[in-house]
């Protein structure tokens, strides 16, 4: 009997079969998860590039030319510059199909999806100088931070996260129901975008600086800010005061409405005849400013003048009533002719007398002489005996010598010879001033009499220098003073 020997095959043994089976399953779960950092075995160009920030960029992530997937990020590291700062250093792995990338390339990372995935962005640059291999594009060629859709939600609160779902939901129910009528704005959105053309024209014009206005906005969003407690108060107010208004919203906040387009046609036909009222008024209000700031100085003196103005109003009707027989008397006064013939002689009077008294007032109103003569004729009967009042007096005579002052002269005492026990340089001098100054029209404002200085070695006759006066004006007044107190 002849025996057949039976040919073994891979597949007749289970156990082979399922070996080989892991080996194949492990091996594609290998290069499955090794993907996202490219095929092993397969060559790459790669290159490292500086961003400010990481940007939640985490290994494995795309790296994409003009939409098209070119390369993934192989890792993500900080690094600490020399001047402190620290920046995120990107190792790139790409094709070989892009080598050589220009070295004026930029980079920026983009939100790959709405759940935060991101991507790097690479743009070639216009430069021929390609990027080595391990070669750097630097953080000067990093664009700047986009802003993402994650971020611009992150910027809200919780409660204000939740406010703008409720407002999508209620604002798509208002949507759904109003199918018909946004159907009918969308066919009259061609006349009015034709009517918007002038006035996007002249929000894009330079002379209406857009720009400015909007960083004026901006300005003031950063300055009310920190008041938005007070906003969010102000908010809550204005709801109550809605509620109110709806009570009264028709008919009369409607016809308010409807008449205020009437109102509106009325303003625009007659706003150039108005426009010279208003720049009239613009400048009267600036020629005015002046005497308003003045107005409010004055405010409270013309407060108190009221104050004081209505009881003397009060008493006016009885003084009105007594001016008039007053008037009368006084007309009936002035045409008499005596009176005109006393008024007539007064004048001439005045004329006459006043040259004398031009010359006789100073003489008391600012040296006192008047006053100091009745004070020393009052000295002169102030003391006495029982046989009755004298005068009190001192003789003073000066040194006898050449024409002396005390004796017989020749000529006016002016030194003269000297004399046993007197030097020469102590002679007689004549001091003698019958006219002293009295402030009188064309003479100095002193009053001289019994004021000179006594010069023992110079003859003075007559007034001399002003400056040798010892009294002054305010002299004389505080004289003039004490011999009234006197």
């Amino acid at each position: 009997m002849r025996r057949t020997r039976r040919r073994s095959r891979i597949t007749a043994n289970p156990l082979l079969v399922g070996a080989v089976t892991t080996v194949i399953a492990i091996v594609g779960v290998f290069f499955s998860y090794n993907a996202n950092t490219g095929l092993p075995f397969v060559p790459t160009y790669r290159i490292n590039a500086d961003l400010p920030s990481g940007y939640s960029l985490v290994s494995g992530n795309e790296v994409r030319i003009a939409g098209v997937r070119v390369g993934v990020v192989d890792s993500v590291n900080a690094e600490q510059l020399d001047n402190g700062a620290t920046i995120a250093s990107l190792d790139l792995k790409l094709d070989k199909s892009v080598q050589p990338i220009p070295v004026d390339s930029t980079v920026t990372v983009r939100q790959r999806s709405a759940l935060g995935l991101k991507y790097l962005l690479l743009t070639p640059g216009d430069s021929d100088e390609g990027l080595a291999p391990g070669e750097t594009l630097p953080i000067s060629q990093a664009k700047p931070e986009p802003v993402d859709q994650d971020q611009v939600f992150n910027m809200f609160q919780p409660e204000v996260r939740r406010a703008i779902q409720t407002n999508l939901a209620e604002y798509g129910g208002m949507f759904a129901v109003r199918g018909a009528d946004i159907n009918e704005i969308l066919g009259q959105l061609p006349h009015l975008l034709k009517v918007a053309r002038p006035v996007t024209r002249n929000l894009a014009s330079d002379e209406t600086d857009l720009d400015g206005f909007i960083r004026g906005l901006a300005q003031a969003a950063a300055e009310v800010a920190p008041v938005a407690d007070q906003q969010a108060e102000m908010f809550v107010n204005l709801d109550t005061t809605f509620s109110a208004l709806a009570e009264v919203a028709r008919p009369f906040m409607q016809d308010s409405i409807t008449e205020s387009v009437k109102t509106q046609l009325v303003v625009q036909r007659e706003g150039p005849r108005i426009r010279p009222f208003l720049y009239a008024s613009a400048k009267f209000a600036r020629a005015l400013r002046p005497g308003a700031v003045s107005l409010a100085k004055a405010a409270p003196i013309l407060n108190e003048s009221r104050d004081l103005g209505i009881p003397v109003l009060r008493s006016t009707p009885r003084l009105y009533d007594q001016l008039a027989p007053t008037s009368r008397s006084f007309r009936q006064f002035g045409a008499s002719p005596a009176v005109n013939e006393g008024l007539d002689s007064l004048i001439e009077t005045n004329q006459i007398l006043q040259p004398l008294l031009s010359f006789l007032a100073p003489s008391q109103n600012v040296c006192n002489y008047l006053a100091l003569l009745l004070r020393n004729a009052a000295e002169v009967n102030s003391t006495g005996n029982a046989v009755g009042k004298w005068v009190r007096a001192i003789s003073v005579l000066p040194p006898v010598g050449e024409n002396a002052e005390g004796g017989p002269a020749a000529a006016p005492a002016n030194g003269g010879a000297p004399s046993p026990g007197y030097p020469v340089n102590r002679g007689n001098f004549l001091h003698s001033n019958p006219y002293p100054w009295t402030a009188a029209p064309g003479q100095p404002r002193v009053c001289a009499a019994g004021n000179e200085n006594y010069s023992p070695d110079v003859q003075v006759i007559g007034n001399g220098d002003a400056a040798n006066t010892i009294l002054t004006n305010d002299q004389s007044e505080k004289q003039l003073n004490w011999g009234l107190d006197k």
